[in-house]
């Protein structure tokens, strides 16, 4: 391309210099010819000279601009390579006043529509399932990054700190008392009544030996294993009673003692400070914590080969996930409207905020290029366009020559 450009350049410089020659030789040739100032010749030297000094001007005006005609130190000549600095500052100024602006940015945006692009793109089965096919690359790439032992050092490690960080007691009672409320518990109550009920019955005589070691000293010992052996029925009574009805008087009181429990872990302090404690005191624990590690480097295993098997559950259901966004972002109103705001409030935030730094890149390229440099870039970028103007100057001066031995003809 680069190339291209020079070429082009080049055919240009050669047809705007061939023009001003032209226009030279037809003078000289108005010089040879007796009466050349008179009739038809006269307008014809009228019209070289004054193209030659339109080609001329402008000529010396467009390669000012890039370096010094004939390598003369002119003053204001080769502005370009002389006040790259200036001009780099310049270029910044204009960009970050006339470009990033908040209102430009936010009318472009709004203007744009890109939720609605988005939502007609991603509505298409097949760009959901590329989207979602780059994105678990990406994701995979990532994990795989992290090994188990940094997984486990430093997520293990913050998952636990971040759990102490914060008092779990209003947060476990707010969240308990609306489940107790509505009975969510009973179930596991009998589940765990009927494995009591179960466990006394199996292991009717370690029961009855752990009831009887604990016997007072004064008691007559002939009495231990009776009573301990009426202690566990009573037991195994009252446990089969409670699994079999439902409607138990010690369920209504396990009931009310955890609706209590569940609001003095949302009110009251010493409730509060003791389930605290008990939780900073087990994740103090070592093998805690490399419980905790090892079950997030599990967790971070098992995500890889979901993300990584091309046929899986997981790109299906994202994929659809996607495609689903992208028919409710095409026929959603309100939701585009919503992006629209967000991505605009975005794109304000970013130019108000950092227009500064974006802009400073101009300044910043400008001024690590060297002077003739920057003047080749810029004269390979627009030189071929000025090169229009010393045609322009040659024809235009030309005219204007006619156009004034006319007027000094007519007077």
């Amino acid at each position: 391309m680069q190339a291209g450009r020079v070429r082009r350049l080049r055919r240009m410089k050669a047809g705007a210099t061939a023009l001003l020659l032209v226009a030279a030789a037809l003078y000289v040739l108005t010089l040879e010819v007796h009466g050349g100032s008179r009739g038809a010749w006269g307008y014809l030297r009228a019209a070289s000279e004054a193209g030659m000094v339109g080609g001329l001007a402008d000529w010396f005006a467009v390669t000012a601009l890039f370096r010094r005609p004939l390598g003369l130190p002119i003053p204001h000549t080769a502005i370009i390579p002389t006040r790259k600095d200036d001009i780099g500052r310049s270029l910044e100024d204009f960009v970050g006043t006339n470009f990033l602006s908040e209102a430009v940015v936010r009318e472009r945006v709004a203007s744009a529509g890109a939720p609605a692009r988005l939502g007609g793109w991603l509505a298409d089965p097949a760009h959901a399932a590329r989207v979602a096919d780059e994105t678990a690359v990406a994701v995979a790439a990532a994990l795989r990054v992290l090994r188990d032992e940094d997984v486990q050092a430093v997520l293990g490690r913050a998952a636990l700190s971040r759990l102490t960080a914060v008092s779990l007691g209003p947060w476990t009672g707010q969240l308990a008392e609306p489940l107790l409320a509505d009975g969510v518990h009973h179930r596991l109550v009998d589940v765990a009544v009927s494995r009591l009920a179960a466990w006394l019955r199996q292991d009717a005589e370690h029961v009855v030996d752990v009831i009887a070691r604990q016997a007072p000293g004064w008691a007559p010992g002939f009495l231990d294993r009776p009573v301990a052996r009426r202690v566990h029925a009573e037991l195994l009574r009252v446990a089969e009673d409670v699994a079999s009805d439902p409607d138990h008087r010690l369920r209504h009181t396990l009931d009310d003692f955890l609706l209590r429990l569940a609001r003095d872990l949302q009110e009251d302090p010493a409730t509060i400070a003791r389930l605290d404690a008990l939780v900073a005191s087990v994740s103090a624990r070592e093998d805690v914590h490399a419980a905790v590690g090892e079950a997030v480097a599990g967790a971070r295993r098992l995500l890889v080969e979901l993300v990584e098997n091309p046929g899986g559950e997981l790109r299906g259901r994202v994929a659809r996930a996607l495609a689903d966004l992208g028919v409710r972002l095409q026929q959603d109103r309100t939701l585009r409207s919503k992006l629209d705001a967000w991505l605009a409030d975005a794109a304000a935030y970013v130019v108000t905020h950092y227009r500064s730094e974006l802009t400073t890149v101009i300044g910043d390229t400008v001024g690590r290029w060297d002077g003739r440099e920057t003047a080749r870039r810029v004269e390979l970028q627009v030189g071929r366009d000025l090169q229009f103007i010393r045609v322009n100057g040659t024809l235009v001066g030309a005219l204007a020559g006619i156009v004034i031995h006319a007027l000094s003809a007519l007077a």
